[in-house]
């Protein structure tokens, strides 16, 4: 619709917070009847620039039932939210958070996935989170599934492969649905789910030692029956409490062209889809016609049930999500490669990088806002996006984290520049506004927060809670609505 004028802040009703999951902050892994999940087998990395979430095989499973203990599997411990959530929401309420992201952790609720009794010392622990939220009038954005499914449906039917863990999911969504109705405006089905392309750490299915063509066959299978049960989940909650939304999550990777060259502009619009296919399927409810030649050159045959495209058709989801933490560049005829544990593709020099190798581009996320809003015309939801950086705790007990405001502030102003572009964007929830164990290295040193904890690598220290500089740089932010970004 035309219009002579255009939006110049964020809206008043912009959902500002801030973003974690379950395995990296709760801890109390082998406390209250939960089961083990997928994260809880994945011993910590020795190299930062490896991720070794996906170096998962039975024997390695085996070793990790057998090993009782957190000193090898940091995300067994976290940073104890389960014990510390009082604390720790109160700390995000005097930031002024208008939204906490979550994850419920499916194995605290069924601890092997399928039982036919729900665990019910967990779900009366989420509903003290959430009810702790609701004191602070702090709304809860729920992710259903965040790297954490029961490591039991692994060891029973290799996780998503199986067209059964639908089943399973869908009896845990409605659970939670029912529990929690009125309480949780938002939720999310699958945390970045085009990373089930990677393997293990998002599907659940032991593939590593499969060929490359192997592997493809059986993650887009297993992908496939997550888009079924997101679409079921979806059908549920708008049956259940329909005046909640449903959205999905996507890891963005804005793709660039290395050159002006017509093949390298091509490349990166294959890149560019093959992440965005996800998306279409759960926005549009509808598999992409430009996937078909990529799944019939690479061999890949996705198995579907009579209904399933019938059920993705008619169960979209109401709101995009996605995390954004780097671009990438993407020629023909590769050159010099990106040394980071999630950045892919070729290195672009005009970009400066974290020392995790991350490219940090805050006028990517402008482009990927517009692109997106172009493409979908649903409302987006930034949900994740942060810095990971070595924090020095001073001798007085401060940290100065000047360089994490400084990305933030960027970032920040890459999206009032795209709502000034007509974006529709619900909110913005910054990774991970307390230290948490990082996703890719099971690290402690690499950190986000706004929060700090006092823990090292070794899972050594008191658990304190420190503020850091940015935690009233962002109190300041949200106060203002965006407008006041200055030091």
């Amino acid at each position: 619709m035309y219009k002579t004028t255009f939006p110049k802040q964020f809206p008043d009703d912009f959902l500002w917070g801030g973003a974690t999951a379950a395995n990296q902050v709760e801890g109390a892994w082998n406390v209250d009847g939960k089961g083990l999940t997928t994260a809880e087998v994945v011993r910590k990395t020795t190299d930062r620039k490896h991720m070794s979430m996906d170096d998962v095989d039975k024997e390695s499973i085996q070793a990790a039932l057998a090993d009782k203990s957190a000193a090898d599997y940091p995300k067994r411990r976290g940073v104890d939210f389960y014990h510390h959530y009082k604390e720790d929401i109160k700390l995000f309420a005097e930031m002024g958070f208008k939204v906490y992201r979550f994850s419920i952790a499916w194995s605290r609720i069924f601890p092997n996935g399928d039982d036919a009794q729900p665990n019910e010392a967990g779900l009366a622990f989420y509903e003290k989170v959430i009810d702790e939220l609701a004191k602070y009038d702090i709304k809860p954005l729920v992710t259903l599934s965040h790297y954490e499914m029961p490591i039991a449906l692994t060891l029973r039917q290799n996780g998503w492969l199986s067209r059964d863990t639908i089943k399973a999911f869908n009896h845990f969504t409605e659970t939670v649905f029912k529990r929690f109705k009125g309480k949780v405006p938002y939720w999310l089905t699958f945390n970045e789910i085009n990373t089930g392309t990677w393997g293990f750490h998002a599907t659940g299915v032991l593939d590593s030692h499969e060929t490359r063509a192997k592997q493809l066959q059986m993650r887009y299978q297993a992908l496939h029956h997550q888009f079924v049960a997101s679409a079921i989940a979806t059908k549920q909650l708008r049956e259940i409490d329909p005046k909640a939304k449903m959205g999905c999550m996507l890891a963005r990777m804005q793709t660039y062209p290395g050159t002006p060259n017509p093949v390298d502009v091509r490349a990166a619009q294959l890149e560019d889809d093959k992440n965005l296919f996800f998306t279409d399927v759960q926005a549009r409810g509808e598999y992409p016609e430009y996937m078909n030649r990529y799944f019939a050159e690479n061999k890949i045959e996705i198995k579907m049930a009579a209904d399933d495209e019938a059920i993705l058709a008619k169960y979209p989801v109401d709101f995009i999500s996605f995390s954004y933490y780097m671009t990438t560049v993407t020629k023909a005829d590769e050159g010099e490669q990106v040394n980071g544990n999630m950045a892919t593709g070729g290195r672009n020099p005009y970009l400066q990088e974290s020392d995790w190798g991350w490219q940090i581009d805050p006028i990517g996320l402008r482009v990927t806002l517009d692109e997106m809003w172009d493409r979908y015309r649903k409302p987006l939801f930034v949900v994740e996006n942060g810095l990971g950086a070595v924090d020095q705790l001073t001798s007085d007990g401060k940290v100065h984290d000047d360089y994490r405001i400084d990305y933030l502030r960027q970032h920040i102003q890459q999206m009032k520049e795209a709502t000034e572009d007509g974006v529709q964007l619900m909110g913005y929830t910054m990774w991970g506004p307390i230290d948490l164990i990082s996703f890719s290295t099971s690290e402690m040193s690499k950190r986000y927060g706004f929060i700090y904890v006092d823990q090292d690598d070794q899972g050594k220290g008191s658990l304190d809670r420190i503020k850091k500089d940015s935690f009233y740089w962002y109190k300041k932010v949200i106060a203002s609505n965006g407008e006041d970004l200055t030091d």
